[in-house]
């Protein structure tokens, strides 16, 4: 919470729609179409505006865009929708001053509204006072709109962009979130010049973990000013699909678990009001986080430096020992399995995602890792039996409560105890662990443990390998679990950690994976945590979503790399080619690449920088047109469209990052492991 000595939240006033903490979280999108088409852009406003959007963002690149806005507002408002329309400007200001006349509210990027055009390699800055004096140019393009939009009240975004700091402030401060905030705060100072406070901050970024720490940067030096103006978030060029719902829930999530976030976008490569169904989940989340933040505990946070991230490194059970095979050294994904599911073994190996060799499972890069069984079969089921000895040979592990390990013993399995039992009567899950030739002890939280029993747990009870959390009903997941992580890390202990989310009935697909990545996210873009399981009672959900879904999680927390990873736009009027097409070409050839990340852009506005977490880049330059790019670095220039795809993998090749996608044949290895095992 801020400190008790800040004045009353500011708002900002967008038209008809208020932005501040004492306000619901307003939902955003953005247009695809071409803003000089008046009535496709008019139509595809009034669709968003349907689907929930209380803002809806169209590009304006020039004065014929500008011009067609005074249309839009006007047909729109004909129509009956008073839906606030933003301007996105990019290199502009005579642009914005023109359609600020029309629209509620202008975004400038303060990397290229008044800072762009200084190349990198002209500037040597030997004093910060050099460095200070620049401002003045830039106040001189920026005064005029922040004068008119006071006149007019309208409101302003202030959208710094990780990939497209100005040269000027890459220059002083690095690619780095500091450099991110100074550089909106330049522009604050010069709305607040003139006693013009209707404005809004927002620190994008493609990698969540940069977008989380530049706003948790941007809260803490407003409130070392006394600042409270509006947040908007968004994780940028999230992509599409789950992975695309999964980076931006990670990221926005987390920061609204926090306490952080006026509104919202969830940017995907899918046309504009798709984004509202995951952006209102997230925004309703958002709202019933800050409300079951009271059903915890004070507590303080000492091991956590917002300013400087650090993953906690939960320490893996030694090579070569049973309970090695349990947990995966960058994270864990356990699935939780029933008798039913043994009894169906070849759809279970798929849904695991394991490979196959002469009919046996093994574990594949994106195979569970370990089992979560409230039951075990019997020594009479002899098909469930055979399903998991053949699992366990393949490499995957079993977690099973204590009490069923006793009534169905399984040598080898780990034993769930809830920790407050263990710590109760630590001589008898020890006793009972060995007897059962158990390969060790997970202890299981609820998150409302105190200091002194996870203390008292960590010291007393003997054989544990981690701890899973599952928190209960009622309290909040995230704040609950850094309570605990906090009293664990004064322990000195470096157990592995596994969150463990329990979905009922009721809750389908896509509401599972925004309110999943938000309660995980959030705790794993801290770096708290080791592992996910997820688990739902909804009979339509499969074990195979729930799998890819925590893989999912993993990688866009950066995790555990299993498979390739995009960076993509989620197109808009300045788009010169259709990316969603586009970027299905590009998957279907590249997918069975993990650990590289390809971006793919429907142009260059951002600036390179806007692929800063990618290898290899796929960039619209002009119409038909494509620059492919190495980093932030173009490597190859106005390659015809229907070529360009194909260049993108030859480009890989030459850079050493390419390998065959796998055929249907046994390899020899899998071949002589296999045949082990059968002859076992």
């Amino acid at each position: 919470p801020p400190p008790p000595f800040l004045s009353p939240p500011l708002s900002a006033q967008v038209g008809p729609v208020p932005l501040g903490s004492e306000h619901p979280i307003a939902k955003q999108t953005m247009t695809t179409t071409d803003t000089k088409d008046v009535d496709g852009t008019v139509d595809q406003v009034m669709k968003c505006a349907d689907m929930g959007a209380d803002l809806v963002r169209i590009t304006v690149q020039g004065n014929k865009e500008a011009n067609a806005c005074h249309d839009i507002r006007e047909k729109l408002f004909k129509l009956g929708y008073d839906t606030p329309l933003v301007a996105d400007i990019h290199f502009q200001p005579k642009v914005a001053l023109r359609v600020a006349e029309a629209f509620e509210k202008i975004r400038v990027n303060p990397g290229n509204f008044a800072d762009g055009r200084k190349k990198f390699d002209d500037i040597d800055y030997e004093s910060e006072a050099q460095f200070v004096a620049e401002r003045e140019m830039m106040a001189e393009m920026f005064m005029p709109l922040a004068e008119k939009c006071k006149e007019l009240k309208r409101a302003i975004r202030i959208g710094t962009n990780h990939g497209s700091l100005s040269a000027r402030v890459l220059s002083y401060y690095g690619d780095t979130p500091r450099g991110m905030v100074n550089s909106a705060f330049e522009f604050a100072d010069f709305c607040r010049s003139i006693d013009y406070h209707n404005f809004v901050f927002s620190m994008k970024a493609s990698n969540p973990l940069v977008m989380v720490q530049a706003y948790r940067l941007l809260a803490a030096e407003m409130y070392d000013r006394n600042w409270t103006y509006p947040l908007h978030l968004g994780v940028t060029e999230a992509g599409e699909g789950e992975d695309g719902r999964t980076k931006s829930a990670l990221g926005i999530g987390a920061l609204l678990a926090d306490g952080l976030g006026d509104t919202i976008r969830v940017s995907l490569t899918e046309d504009p009001e798709l984004e509202m169904q995951p952006c209102g989940l997230l925004a309703k989340t958002g709202m019933d986080a800050c409300e079951k933040g009271l059903g915890v505990d004070d507590f303080t946070e000492t091991h956590r430096d917002f300013k400087s991230f650090e993953r906690r490194q939960g320490e893996m059970p030694p090579e070569g020992t049973p309970a090695a095979q349990l947990l995966h050294r960058d994270g864990t994904v356990f699935t939780a399995v029933s008798l039913e599911d043994l009894r169906q073994p070849e759809a279970l190996y798929s849904a695991l995602g394991c490979k196959m060799a002469v009919g046996m499972p093994f574990k594949d890069i994106a195979s569970t890792d370990s089992l979560y069984m409230r039951e075990l079969p019997s020594p009479a089921d002899a098909q469930a039996q055979q399903t998991l000895r053949r699992l366990r040979e393949g490499g995957v592990g079993v977690v099973a409560p204590l009490a069923e390990l006793q009534r169905n013993p399984l040598p080898g399995c780990c034993a769930l105890v809830p920790l407050r039992e263990a710590l109760a009567s630590p001589e008898a899950v020890e006793e009972a662990r060995l007897l059962r030739d158990s390969v060790g002890v997970m202890l299981e939280a609820d998150g409302t443990e105190t200091r002194e029993e996870v203390a008292g747990a960590i010291a007393t009870v003997g054989g544990v390998v981690g701890i899973v959390i599952l928190t209960k009903p009622g309290i909040s997941r995230v704040h609950s679990s850094r309570r605990f992580m906090e009293y664990l890390q004064g322990t000195g202990s470096t157990l592995p950690v596994v969150h463990h989310l329990v979905f009922d009935e009721t809750t389908p697909e896509e509401q599972l994976v925004i309110v999943g990545s938000c309660d995980v996210g959030a705790l794993l873009m801290d770096g708290l945590g080791d592992g996910i399981l997820l688990e739902s009672r909804n009979p339509d959900i499969p074990i195979s979503y729930l799998r890819s879904t925590s893989f999912g999680m993993l990688q866009g927390s950066r995790m555990r790399m299993v498979k390739t990873d995009y960076v993509s736009c989620p197109s808009c009027g300045r788009t010169l080619f259709d990316l969603q097409e586009v970027t299905n070409q590009i998957q279907v050839k590249t997918g069975h690449l993990p650990g590289v990340s390809i971006a793919i852009m429907g142009c260059i506005v951002n600036g390179p920088g806007e692929m800063a977490d990618a290898d290899f880049g796929y960039v619209g330059t002009v119409p038909g047109k494509i620059d492919l790019y190495v980093g932030k670095e173009v490597v190859k220039k106005n390659i015809d469209m229907a070529t360009a795809p194909d260049a993108l993998v030859d480009l890989i090749k030459d850079y050493g990052r390419w390998v065959e996608p796998s055929v249907d044949e046994e390899g020899e290895e899998a071949e002589e492991i296999a045949s082990e095992a059968v002859a076992r």
